[in-house]
């Protein structure tokens, strides 16, 4: 009997009845047998699987790949204008990270190939169980690739070793095949799964959800991709890009995907309160929204550092933050009134007077200045001005401001006339952190949680990967790509409704307008920077582009607050090359394999 080598843990009593022996087989090789003739084997065999999914959680770095640990504010968001923060230039995401995991989907294909050899031992029911989810499993790790790399080597069955170099060093294929193939696997992974799983585990739901959000991709990916991109060797060969002609059967699939999910799932509406309702959609174990979720916890060693690094050290244990949502992100929900008509700077009593009358989803997503958080208030100030006159536009069109008598300081420590200079939460100039935008991040954020377990890796708060808003908002935007606008409209107002916005209109119902609800809705969830390069418009809003900040200053002699709409103190420009549409294959892989050839376009 052949054997592989699994890198799994299997239940003791597995091993145990060799241990007595001198020559026995190594403990990490272990035949067929011995995995998949139990469901014990079988569930180990799942568990290094699912451990290896390619989810981009609190843990995932767009340039350094999945689980890495404390430095949870490297969010991709911080790449393209949801945030700003800690990476030095665009291409540090859309470089990659060499990321390649065919042993993994070797492992997914010998489970597909040996499992039905076992088939006396399970059910009919459980053998389609595991099979469903193996198809799953192979889907979620190709969806990874693809949009990435575009088209890369489908490998459906398990290649054996020794043999051929010829028959290692497989070629590429075409970008729409791989799209088709995720296709077909999550197609299977739905008729062979139940409805219902345990917690962390595919059903056939969680695969139309996957589906529905694949073939969005594959369908925009279509439509817009063939206009606004690079030429190269890969594209001629259709390695990158795939024909507008397939784009509207791509959308319907998206569609048909996310309707089985009809019924299946609902919006989380447990609470009257709008904005403690968002809040707790990302904190409720329970939320009946939930589709596909990771989850963390002390004893495992698996837990993350969310609250410890998206949080101002003020708030917090230890850790410190350096990820922050941009003014531009803000204003995709609203214009901040900030100004009176004549241009002057509107005064306010409390910095938190800000937030009178905003869409609750925005107060639940951001904590803006004057908002609280474990009994702390984000008193966030850029500085003082003595006294102020004048417009806004006036002084910032100066550089430096010509108003005399402003004070800014990067310590909170300062004080002028027995006032703060800067608040506790910042803004701060001699360090990364403290808020650089005025605002942090308020979404996944645990306000339950005392402050002494706020600290590095002390967060366990579960990563939902998949929630029934995002397959509404895949479903609206593929609607509305096809002109079924009625349908777009239904399912855009579910989504405002819950978020205690403003009903969309028929006139509303424009592809832009449904992708702003997503930037809205989905915000600091890791899509917006895969949402932009698969709209291919990521080379147009990040085209030497700044952006800013909401600093409030105290202005002294009035005993009232000012907001200044500048650029934000990083001062980082944030530029998008057309070929970063998609990432070099890795070199090591390409060095390996002459046959993965040509590279993507201008790598």
């Amino acid at each position: 009997m052949k054997r592989f080598k699994y890198i799994i843990t299997i239940t003791a009593g597995l091993i145990l009845a060799s241990c007595h022996k001198l020559a026995v087989t190594p403990l990490n090789i272990l035949s067929d047998n011995a995995v998949f003739s139990s469901a014990t084997g079988v569930t180990a065999y799942f568990a290094n699987i699912y451990s290896s999914l390619p989810i981009e959680d609190f843990k995932y770095e767009q340039n350094n790949g999945f689980n890495q640990d404390w430095q949870n504010f490297y969010h991709p968001g911080a790449l393209c204008g949801e945030l700003v923060g800690p990476y030095g230039s665009t291409y540090d995401g859309a470089g990659g990270f060499g990321y390649w995991p065919y042993d993994k989907i070797r492992t997914v294909n010998v489970l597909i190939e040996t499992l039905p050899k076992y088939a006396s031992s399970f059910t009919d029911v459980q053998k389609n169980q595991w099979l469903g989810e193996a198809y799953f499993c192979r889907a979620y790790f190709y969806f990874a690739l693809a949009k990435r790399y575009g088209g890369i080597p489908i490998i459906k069955t398990v290649q054996s070793y020794p043999a051929p170099i010829n028959e290692l060093q497989v070629h590429r294929d075409k970008e729409v095949d791989v799209w088709k193939f995720i296709e077909d696997d999550l197609d299977k992974a739905y008729q062979m799964m139940p409805e219902t799983s345990v917690r962390g585990r595919a059903n056939r739901y969680v695969a139309a959800a996957l589906e529905s959000r694949a073939m969005l991709y594959a369908a925009t990916i279509a439509k817009y991709g063939s206009a606004n991109f690079v030429a190269g060797d890969a594209r001629s060969a259709g390695f990158v890009g795939i024909d507008a002609s397939e784009a509207n059967a791509f959308f319907q699939k998206a569609i048909d995907a996310a309707k089985l999910l009809d019924g299946k799932y609902s919006l989380y509406q447990k609470s009257a309160d709008k904005v403690k309702n968002y809040t707790d959609v990302f904190l409720d174990q329970d939320s009946p929204e939930n589709i596909f979720v990771k989850d963390y916890s002390l004893p495992s060693n698996t837990a993350h550092s969310w609250d410890a690094t998206m949080s101002p050290r003020y708030m917090t244990a230890d850790g410190l933050s350096r990820a922050y949502p941009t003014m531009e992100f803000v204003e995709r929900f609203t214009s901040l009134l900030i100004t009176n008509a004549d241009g002057t700077p509107k005064r306010f009593t409390n910095t938190g007077d800000l937030m009178t009358g905003l869409e609750p989803r925005l107060l639940a997503t951001v904590y803006f200045p004057g908002a609280t958080l474990r009994g702390l208030t984000f008193d966030t100030q850029r500085g003082l001005y003595e006294h102020f006159t004048g417009t806004a536009a006036a002084e910032l069109s100066s550089n430096p401001p010509n108003q005399q008598f402003r004070h800014l300081s990067g310590s909170t420590d300062a004080l002028f006339n027995g006032k703060r200079i800067i608040g506790f939460t910042g803004v701060s100039t001699d360090g990364d952190d403290k808020t650089r935008t005025g605002f942090y991040v308020r979404k996944y954020i645990d306000y339950n949680k005392a402050q002494a377990d706020c600290g590095l890796y002390k967060s366990t708060t579960s990563w939902i990967d998949m929630r029934y808003a995002e397959v509404l908002l895949n479903r609206a935007e593929a609607d509305v790509e096809l002109g079924n606008t009625s349908d777009a409209l239904t399912t855009i107002n579910l989504i405002r409704t819950r978020a205690g916005a403003t009903l969309a209109t028929p006139g509303d119902i424009t592809v832009d307008y449904i992708r702003n609800e997503r930037c809205m809705e989905l915000a600091f969830e890791k899509h917006y920077w895969w949402d932009i390069r698969r709209w291919r418009i990521a080379d147009q809003i990040l085209d030497n582009t700044r952006y800013h900040a909401l600093l409030p200053y105290l202005v002294l002699d009035e005993n009232k607050y000012i907001f200044l709409r500048e650029n934000e103190p990083f001062q980082r420009s944030y530029t998008f090359e057309k070929k970063y549409y998609y990432e070099p294959l890795p070199g090591g892989e390409l060095n390996k394999n002459p046959n993965l050839y040509p590279n993507n376009p201008n790598y």
